[in-house]
């Protein structure tokens, strides 16, 4: 299990700094996108998924979870993430994205709408289950901390 979970750990610093070099990347493109604050949020969606992934790898030693907890989190993660940026990218890109008004998005299609509205809110749910996970194995290790 440790040596899974070294595998993960590293994994998640690699790629919470490459998800947070997608999203500077994506910075320099703004203007030209077809709704350029959907492409301001793409922007920080992957600066701050970015962050999220590396600060997670960086505790996720201290997770105690089952094995097969550990896997859902680090996949729930990964999803919820790249599937946040990706998605706003595309409404970007695309000036669709009817579920996200404040950030400008307009009714596009309806094939296009229906995969972003599912992508948004499947990643919504994903990441509340992260965030409920990761609670869950910081809370055991803190009572196992105690508890020695």
């Amino acid at each position: 299990m440790e040596n899974s979970k070294t595998q993960q750990t590293n994994q998640l610093l690699f790629l919470g700094i490459l998800m947070f070099f997608l999203g500077l990347i994506v910075g320099l493109f703004i203007p030209l996108m077809a709704n350029a604050r959907m492409g301001l949020s793409s922007h920080l969606e992957g600066v701050m998924n970015g962050m999220f992934i590396v600060i997670l790898g960086l505790l996720w030693n201290r997770l105690e979870l089952s094995k097969k907890l550990l896997k859902a989190t680090y996949w729930l993660t990964l999803y919820g993430t790249f599937a946040n940026f990706i998605t706003v990218l595309v409404a970007a890109i695309t000036g669709a994205g009817k579920m996200m008004p404040l950030a400008k998005g307009q009714e596009k299609g309806p094939i296009l709408e229906a995969v972003i509205s599912f992508l948004l809110i499947s990643l919504s749910l994903a990441m509340l289950a992260v965030c409920i996970l990761v609670m869950a194995g910081l809370y055991r290790h803190m009572k196992h901390q105690l508890a020695n």
